[in-house]
């Protein structure tokens, strides 16, 4: 961007543009993109206003996870769980985590209030639906991060009245050393509907990855499901709500597998001419025989050098 142009562009446009590569920084990676945007802004105010509206957004879409200052746990930041703008409340340890966006740490805990803790009915659904969760993430991803929140009827005090949940799944595997990152998050929205007995659930998956050794390659899958099962007792509804989990998040990720192995024979064939320079077709079913050594050798007369 030349100073001409850098100069007729507004603080609001500059905060708009500076918020878009905070936003749009692969998971783990915002501090070195703000880094790197406040260098080239070489505006503390400009950066501070983008950073404010960009951070929050950004730890809430990839669900970062913190620690209690106590050590004592552990926080999603989302915004199925957020009570104000820096506090997030955990429902397994019934305390209310005071986040530094910026920082992307927790600096403070305070016990939830009455009035933000679900029903013992509510809560009795949710502790066993959380149990099996747990288990299966366990399982399932190194790491992960899970946990159940009631974001509708948590104040029903019994049979005959219906509410949701939501399920969050968060897992990230950070190797910058290595030039790679990467995440998988899934949220489960599962509404109990009393009425008709029945349990409705819609997920929303989305893999993401960055490569950046001497080069920028990214990966951002997303897949949406949808499934349903009987109103049950609460531990029999957490064990068939995690089975349909498991089963969705277990086939994408085959499918995702199958659809990677096959890129070669695929997708990089589609990225060649159907008929080259040569108008001689490519013989994809026997690639061995080429040999780009043996070439280099016979342009360069060394065939017989050995």
């Amino acid at each position: 961007m030349s100073d001409e142009e850098e100069s007729q562009l507004t603080d609001k446009e500059k905060i708009e543009i500076a918020k878009w590569f905070l936003l749009n920084s692969p998971v783990g990676e915002i501090q070195y993109v703000a880094k790197d945007v406040k260098e080239v802004l070489k505006d503390e105010r400009v950066y501070r206003i983008a950073a404010a509206e960009a951070f929050p957004l950004y730890n809430k879409s990839h669900m970062i996870c913190l620690e209690f200052p106590d050590r004592s746990g552990e926080v999603l930041v989302t915004s199925f769980n957020e009570i104000d703008k820096n506090e997030y409340f955990d429902p397994r340890s019934a305390q209310v985590a005071i986040v530094d966006h910026l920082k992307q740490v927790c600096t403070d805990a305070r016990p939830a209030n009455d009035d933000e803790l679900p029903s013992s009915y509510i809560e009795e659904y949710r502790c066993a639906f959380d149990a099996e969760i747990i288990k299966y993430v366990s399982e399932a991803y190194p790491k992960g991060i899970c946990c159940v929140y009631c974001t509708n009827g948590k104040d029903m005090e019994g049979p005959g009245s219906s509410f949701e949940f939501v399920v969050v799944i968060s897992a990230a595997r950070l190797s910058p050393q290595n030039f790679c990152n990467g995440s998988w998050r899934s949220i489960w929205t599962v509404e109990f509907k009393d009425d008709i007995q029945l349990v409705e659930v819609r997920g929303k998956l989305q893999v993401g990855a960055h490569y950046f050794e001497e080069g920028n390659v990214q990966l951002d899958a997303k897949l949406e499901c949808r499934d349903s099962t009987m109103f049950q007792s609460p531990d029999d509804c957490a064990v068939s709500l995690t089975n349909i989990i498991r089963h969705h998040e277990t086939e994408y990720l085959n499918s995702l597998q199958t659809s990677y192995s096959k890129l070669p024979d695929t997708t990089f064939k589609d990225l060649r001419r159907k008929l080259p320079v040569t108008r001689t077709l490519f013989p994809w079913h026997n690639t061995l025989q080429f040999s780009l050594t043996r070439d280099i050798q016979k342009n360069l007369g060394l065939e017989n050098s050995e």
